[in-house]
């Protein structure tokens, strides 16, 4: 899910970020990419811990009253959620950045990976789990959208002719639709590794691939 949280999914949520989804920040020289398990997803599946960890993978290390400040939520609560993905290690102290009693956070990884075996779990509470943060997922991919279509006008023209909003029907079998998304994720990674961020005109791009099988006419 997401940006690039790098959101992936193996094997199931085909990849999915944001992720969602992060990038190297200054001082967030994080591990790729943290494969959530059963224990590790009933964590993360909380909309507000979910936003958070996107903020500090997107923004770099932050205060619990900065998360706050940021996300409209109060720093009691997101003091506790921090916490909370603190001990199930999604974040961790970042003590260098800190003056006096000030205490700020990063995230451990840049990015979450799916696995699509957490689908297959009988436990009721993972099926909770999963259902919460795939729609969470698919609402930060909304919002990012709708963010960038109501201030697209304050982006360069060439800028505005390099986005794109498209969508597609195929008919594809189930082995196919999975050869398709694994061409297209390393088409993405060719593109990351080869990125140069530094580069005068180099932005941050995000891009949302979405890949389900759909009942109707064909």
């Amino acid at each position: 899910m997401p940006e690039n949280e790098h959101e992936k999914n193996e094997r199931g949520e085909n990849r999915r970020g944001e992720n969602q989804p992060g990038e190297n920040q200054p001082g967030n020289e994080a591990p790729v990419s943290r494969v959530l398990d059963p224990r590790s997803l009933r964590a993360l599946a909380h909309p507000l811990r979910i936003q958070m960890l996107r903020a500090l993978r997107h923004h770099g290390p932050a205060t619990a009253s900065q998360l706050a400040d940021r996300l409209g939520e109060s720093s009691g609560a997101t003091s506790y959620h921090l916490r909370q993905l603190a001990a199930h290690g999604f974040v961790e102290d970042a003590p260098e950045l800190g003056k006096g009693r000030e205490r700020w956070w990063r995230a451990m990884q840049q990015g979450t990976t799916f696995d699509g075996a957490l689908y297959k779990n009988p436990d009721p509470e993972v099926q909770g789990a999963v259902e919460v943060y795939l729609h969470e997922i698919a609402n930060i991919h909304t919002t990012e959208l709708n963010t960038y279509l109501g201030t697209r006008d304050q982006w360069d023209e060439v800028w505005r002719d390099s986005s794109d909003m498209s969508d597609f029907t195929l008919h594809l079998s189930p082995e196919r639709a999975h050869e398709l998304n694994e061409k297209i994720h390393a088409l993405i990674d060719e593109y990351r590794d080869s990125a140069d961020p530094e580069a005068p005109d180099a932005q941050r791009i995000r891009m949302h691939l979405h890949a389900f099988p759909q009942h109707g006419v064909n």
